[in-house]
């Protein structure tokens, strides 16, 4: 099989780290020669129930047996794509009325791009300096790391770029700017939080010139910080929220919201402004309203500050600069990139899943499951500990 795997399967690296996967459940993936890997990853924060939660398992058989596609999105109404969009807007603000389903987080960016071009007749794009919000030509374009971007160019025209949290850069928002995309919390770069109440100086600046702030909740999105949606910690509303990986508990979804008036701008001028065959999918979208609904009713949200606490509580040791990050989006920042790098691989002969971040080299990931149980906290980070004494 692994053969095959590095045969026929095209890779996204040279070193994979193969681990040939029989089953999951709950907070372990399990490999075919019966090893059980604890999961501190959670497929890089999309499996926020953990692997086959019951309740998401489910909803997706139960539909899978109804229908599981029959039209391009947005032209037969599906219950569960429906249900799902108005229980997830009961959730939010006022102005974030319409949710636009789609298929992954970086197309959920791509159309957020198109609608704040569309809507504000404008071309200039503002992102932050070591911004990550997905590969495709559009989210690669709101990048600035060049080693990246140049075998790909030309990319989109007319993208600046400010410091996350410097204020002095906020000036640079003007009446020619379209749009401002942020990551509510920057991940690629190393779990790094607003401070300041930078997030709503931004949003007065953006009101100021005319400009719609678009956050990037991919990843702190449904629960992983503590609430529902990260800005929620920063008194910051964006103009369009751009969403994905833990929505469906491990199946690939994304979306956008906008009020209805940005919205409605990508239906006419031209017909069909954006559109996707398998986005709203009812499967996914039955998967989606099992996880929400889940989230919603359980205590897993307010949960992971004290899971964030009991980390913080464990992961003490002289190799470990600081740990960043809020709720379950964690990363442990290394005193260099090598330790980072001998941690995670001697976690993974250890049965332990780490990963790396994809800007900080010195940074470990830690995400679980957000259903992770305090002794599978404590089991893990024992087994970090005893890598880092023998480092």
């Amino acid at each position: 099989m692994k053969e095959d795997f590095l045969k026929y399967q095209a890779q996204t690296s040279l070193y994979p780290l193969g681990i040939e996967i029989s089953h999951a459940k709950g907070s372990y993936i399990y490999d075919v020669a019966g090893n059980a890997h604890l999961d501190f990853v959670a497929g890089v924060s999309a499996c926020s129930l953990g692997h086959c939660h019951p309740a998401v398992v489910a909803a997706i058989q139960k539909q899978a047996q109804k229908y599981m596609h029959v039209m391009v999105y947005g032209e037969y109404i599906q219950s569960p794509a429906t249900e799902y969009v108005k229980l997830l807007q009961q959730q939010l603000p006022a102005n974030l009325e319409v949710t636009y389903l789609v298929n992954s987080g970086t197309e959920a960016m791509e159309g957020a791009l198109k609608l704040a071009r569309r809507y504000m007749g404008r071309s200039q794009i503002i992102a932050a300096h070591n911004a990550y919000h997905g590969n495709t030509m559009g989210s690669l374009s709101l990048m600035d790391y060049e080693e990246r971007k140049a075998p790909f160019r030309p990319l989109l025209p007319d993208v600046h770029h400010i410091r996350f949290n410097n204020l002095k850069d906020i000036d640079l928002i003007t009446e020619k700017t379209a749009c401002v995309v942020l990551e509510t919390i920057q991940g690629g770069a190393g779990f790094i939080l607003p401070k300041n109440n930078y997030l709503k100086k931004i949003r007065n600046r953006c009101k100021e010139v005319g400009a719609l702030l678009i956050l990037d909740e991919i990843q702190p999105g449904f629960g992983r910080t503590g609430k529902l949606f990260a800005f929620e910690h920063f008194d910051c509303e964006p103009d369009i929220l751009v969403i994905g990986k833990g929505m469906a508990s491990g199946l690939p979804v994304g979306a956008f919201i906008a009020s209805k008036t940005i919205m409605d701008t990508l239906s006419d001028g031209p017909k069909m402004g954006h559109i996707t065959t398998f986005g709203g999918n009812p499967v996914i979208a039955a998967a989606s309203l099992a996880t929400l609904k889940t989230l919603l009713q359980t205590t897993l949200i307010e949960d992971t500050l004290e899971k964030e606490k009991l980390f913080r509580e464990c992961l003490k040791h002289p190799k470990i600069k600081e740990i960043r990050g809020k709720g379950l989006m964690l990363t442990l920042i290394m005193k260099t990139p090598e330790i980072a790098d001998q941690l995670v691989l001697e976690a993974k002969e250890k049965n332990l899943i780490l990963f790396w971040l994809l800007f900080e080299k010195r940074a470990v990931r830690i995400s679980p499951p957000l259903t992770i149980s305090m002794d599978e906290i404590r089991k893990g980070c024992r087994v970090i500990l005893d890598i880092l004494d023998g480092i």
